[in-house]
């Protein structure tokens, strides 16, 4: 795609101004680290508090009498666990129980929203729409219509708290609630993609800049881009769409049982092949390592040999800055897949050793 054909957030300009490295990323130009770099950024998260435009993530409302029995049966969590300001985690699945999506899932009085990918953002919406059947629901994509700001780090309810009446001390993590911050209408929810305490914001796309001013900028929030949020994402052990996970991998298999409820008493898509899975036995699964020589960064893509047999390719895999080592992730045999395994990877020629270790590589703070 040429710079001019691609999408832009609300808050391009703001980052341009700020003389932010702009990369094309899920067919939108976006920032992938500002003048002081991917390391200060992801240090401010970790150590103070750091703000992300995550503009370009899809958001797809569904309302109608249908609206819960409907989403019960295009994700796999329990949707009716859910009460009004509750967020979940989840996926929306193939008929062979791998990802089409991961998503987040939120219920309001009147409506539920899923929180989608951009890359998949079109897939997800005709996957979705193709289940509509007779369903009484309302489908509706409202992703150019909104913005969203996550503010992340151990600082960040210091900073929200006093530019809203919320009480954004009292939202519990993964619940959310309806008010003004810094005089825009928003919803504000204790969410993220860091392993760090925080928030993300949703707002009109109109209130975007007003309220990134408001967040952002000396003895605030410091502006991070797509690079730090792959390196705090990484170290914190959750997945990324198209490398950790995708259409050939289930949720058991990427450690993420917890957001399948086969006993929902709903069916939903990909539930047949799940259970099918869960009685045969999950056959690879994905675990973390660390590469045990120096100055050698295994990268996504690179084959991964264990016993002298390729069995998968490095899923994720950078230097990151809190645990300052060459880290990744990817899929072994599930009677290997545990801490201490020793495997080998290819790096542009040259095999390397590695280690498995337990995930996440940082523990998470988020306030429960």
């Amino acid at each position: 795609m040429t710079p001019e054909s691609l999408k832009k957030t609300p808050l391009h300009a703001v980052h341009v101004a700020l003389g932010a490295k702009m990369v094309a990323y899920a067919g939108f130009d976006m920032p992938v680290t500002y003048p002081d770099g991917i390391s200060a950024e992801h240090r401010a998260v970790r150590e103070a508090v750091g703000i992300f435009d995550v503009s370009h993530m899809g958001e797809f409302e569904v309302s109608g009498p249908d609206r819960n029995a409907f989403v019960q049966r295009v994700t796999c969590n329990d949707v009716g666990a859910l009460k009004p300001g509750q967020a979940q985690y989840s996926a929306i699945l193939t008929d062979r129980g791998t990802f089409v999506d991961d998503c987040l899932v939120y219920r309001f009085d009147d409506r539920l929203m899923l929180v989608v990918n951009a890359a998949n953002r079109d897939a997800d919406w005709e996957h979705i729409v193709a289940r509509k059947g007779g369903a009484n629901v309302r489908l509706k994509d409202v992703s150019d219509d909104v913005a969203l700001l996550a503010i992340q780090g151990p600082k960040a309810e210091a900073l929200l708290a006093p530019l809203t009446s919320l009480g954004v001390a009292m939202i519990p993590y993964y619940h959310f609630a309806e008010g003004k911050v810094a005089g825009a209408e928003v919803f504000v929810s204790r969410t993220g993609y860091t392993g760090e305490d925080g928030f993300e914001i949703y707002c009109r796309a109109a209130d975007a800049v007003q309220l990134w001013h408001a967040l952002a900028g000396a003895g605030r929030a410091e502006p991070c881009g797509l690079g730090a949020r792959d390196t705090l994402r990484l170290e914190a052990g959750l997945p990324l769409y198209g490398n950790d996970i995708d259409d050939t991998v289930t949720p058991y298999e990427a450690g993420l049982s917890f957001i399948v409820k086969l006993d929902k008493g709903a069916p939903f898509t990909g539930l047949e092949a799940l259970k099918r899975q869960k009685l045969e036995g999950v056959p690879r699964r994905l675990v973390g390592f660390k590469v045990t020589e120096p100055k050698t960064v295994a990268r996504p893509g690179f084959a991964v040999f264990l016993d002298g047999a390729q069995v998968d390719v490095v899923r994720s895999g950078t230097v990151t800055p809190t645990v300052n080592a060459a880290i990744g992730t990817t899929y072994l045999p599930a009677d290997r897949a545990r801490p201490g395994t020793k495997i080998v990877i290819d790096v542009r020629g040259k095999r390397v050793a590695a280690e498995t270790v337990k995930l996440p590589f940082v523990p998470h703070r988020t306030k429960k």
